[in-house]
């Protein structure tokens, strides 16, 4: 079953070669119960790890089952130590976080299609510790612990058992019991091979092998070997039954969810790194875009593709005139553009002015704007309770108003005012609409005012015989550059503005302009803001990156266990890497809630 020709181990310590095999030849046959023996430092151990594939000789031949070892790569190496060998270790290896039968079940895991727990249990049963399946290796004795690593070995049903000094740790009578039980497990057809120093554990074997200095020393049969029993059922050597990919994934996360509980606090400080950069990276997006967001529904109040048409200050022999003095807008210049500039959709005269608003014993300040009908449109100022007011009424300066929420909350207690009468600086007017509530804007409140048809404004309200500004809305972007010469042309033509003197005889204001640079500039600000977020998600994941690098480095006696029991290079690397999913994961959706909560908690206070 097993033949070692010539078979040499050396390691290099610095300068200094120690040979711990020197051409060791040995054949061991199937069902035989054989230790090796030998002082510390003869070479057993490295014996017993070349037997069971966890390292490769240097020279010489090592034959199982009619295969050479030395043609095998790691992967093929791993395949065959997991279905042949099983192996019971001196410090039991058992893994600290798992339970009886989640310890025994392991090896399934890198070599089964799936994980079987029931077998694990009759395992358990089989070696008299049924009653033991969910204790934890710390509530087990060390004779019950080294049970459970022997019906670990046996979970995939090896060929081979090797056991490396499994008494060393125990007292005489758990010593009893476990070579009682690696006597039973030979008898049913399992070869057994023990690593021991202990002479009477030897002496109950059937082969003893001496070793010293690397050599064999002596080859003792102590009892004859039986007929060969009936080979075990299994795969071919070196078969690996298929993995079942979902099992696979829920069996990796289950064992990373299991490492990350049993060291709480340095996962819950990898968990608190991807949460503070998922929630900073979510937060920072949805605030720029909240306030990107009202920006344009500011800029949507002013209505889109507009131009604000104000009177400038001119020179009159080299001296400023005081602004609008001599440029001054009227009602017939409004008309005038609507009626000859191309391309224009619709003009807006507007005055601006404080006034005092009464309403039953309640006096508030507001600001009262003097407009045409054509503001309703313009600026998207829809009433949505009652209307808004016409060109008739405009014409015959009817004394009616359309109010903004802030106000008819402060003289009317939220109440609808549709059709009742306050008054304006003593004068008696009607209101006839609300308008959309639409938040404030950088210097004012939009709905704490009051829009009355302009000719009534500039007649009862403010006594003034001229326009503050005239808006135009124009009917592509593309055309307002054009609009905006023809409008500078009409005004110097209509209010004879010689060419020596129009430099600042009129202003003319592209919101579109200002809009774009806004949204410019929010998008830059939310631009660096997540690019500050992100690198706080960068320390993060480099944080997790320590902390897998440090779990290597602190499991390696763990990592050795796993290789032992089958597992691939690649079978370890998505073990780790399922732990840190489960990190990141944990961390990503927690960092999205607080993310989530801090985006709502702005808004609302910002009212966005």
């Amino acid at each position: 079953m097993i033949k070692l020709s010539n078979v040499s181990k050396q390691y290099r310590m610095g300068s200094h070669v120690v040979h711990a095999l020197r051409e060791v030849s040995f054949e061991i046959e199937r069902g035989d119960f054989v230790a090796i023996m030998g002082a510390s430092g003869s070479g057993k151990s490295t014996l017993m790890h070349l037997l069971g594939l966890l390292d490769v000789p240097d020279l010489g031949s090592y034959v199982i089952e009619g295969r050479e070892i030395a043609n095998m790569n790691d992967e093929d190496l791993s395949a065959l130590r997991g279905r042949v060998f099983g192996f019971v270790f001196q410090q039991f290896n058992l893994i600290p976080r798992l339970s009886a039968v989640e310890n025994v079940a392991l090896p399934m895991i890198y070599t089964a299609a799936h994980r079987d727990l029931s077998r694990a249990a009759e395992l358990l049963d089989h070696v008299g510790l049924g009653d033991r399946l969910d204790h934890h290796p710390n509530e087990l004795s060390g004779g019950q612990q080294q049970r459970v690593a022997i019906a670990r070995s046996l979970i995939n049903r090896p060929l081979v058992l090797l056991a490396d000094e499994p008494t060393g740790n125990l007292d005489s009578a758990s010593e009893r019991e476990i070579l009682d039980t690696l006597r039973r497990l030979n008898e049913q057809g399992i070869t057994v091979i023990i690593v021991t120093h202990e002479e009477e554990v030897g002496a109950q074997t059937k082969r003893l092998i001496r070793m010293k200095d690397g050599e064999i020393v002596s080859d003792e049969r102590l009892e004859p070997l039986p007929a060969i029993p009936a080979e075990p059922e299994k795969p071919v050597v070196g078969e690996v039954a298929g993995h079942s990919l979902l099992g696979g994934v829920f069996a990796y996360l289950s064992q990373g969810l299991s490492m990350l509980m049993a060291n709480k606090v340095r996962s819950g400080l990898s968990v608190l790194g991807i949460l503070i950069g998922v929630a900073a990276v979510v937060a920072t997006l949805a605030l720029g875009r909240g306030a990107r967001q009202s920006i344009e529904q500011q800029m949507s109040a002013l209505g889109s593709n507009l131009l604000v048409l104000r009177s400038g200050a001119v020179r009159v022999a080299g001296v400023t005139q005081q602004a609008g003095t001599v440029s001054r807008l009227t009602v017939e210049d409004s008309v005038a553009i609507g009626e000859s500039v191309p391309h224009v959709l619709g003009v807006c005269p507007s005055i601006n002015d404080r006034v005092q608003a009464t309403y039953e014993g309640r006096n508030w300040n507001t600001r009262v704007i003097g407009a045409t009908p054509s503001y309703e449109w313009m600026r998207n100022a829809r009433p949505t309770i009652g209307r808004f007011f016409t060109e008739e009424e405009n014409r015959l300066r009817a004394r009616v108003a359309v109010v903004g929420v802030a106000l008819v909350r402060e003289l009317f207690g939220g109440r609808n005012p549709v059709g009742k009468y306050f008054k304006i600086n003593k004068v008696n007017f009607q209101i006839i609409g609300v308008l959309p509530e639409k938040g404030f804007a950088t210097w004012w409140d939009q709905d704490d005012v009051a829009i009355v048809p302009i000719l009534t404004t500039m007649d009862r309200v403010t006594g003034k015989d001229y326009v503050e500004s005239i808006e135009i809305q124009i009917d592509h972007a593309s055309n307002i550059g054009w609009v905006q010469g023809a409008v500078e042309e009409l005004m110097y033509s209509r209010h004879r503005v010689p060419a020596s003197q129009r430099e600042g005889a009129f202003r003319i204001q592209n919101l579109g302009d200002v809009q774009s640079a806004m949204e410019e500039s929010n998008r830059t600000m939310s631009l660096l803001l997540a690019a500050i977020a992100a690198v706080s998600l960068l320390v993060g994941g480099i944080g997790i990156m320590n902390i897998m690098l440090v779990s290597v480095a602190e499991r390696t006696r763990e990592i050795g266990l796993r290789k032992a029991v089958g597992a691939r290079g690649g079978d370890i690397m998505v073990q780790f890497l399922a732990e840190s999913v489960v990190v990141s994961v944990a961390g990503g959706l927690c960092g999205i809630a607080l993310g989530w909560a801090v985006s709502e908690g702005f808004s609302r206070f910002a009212g966005w």
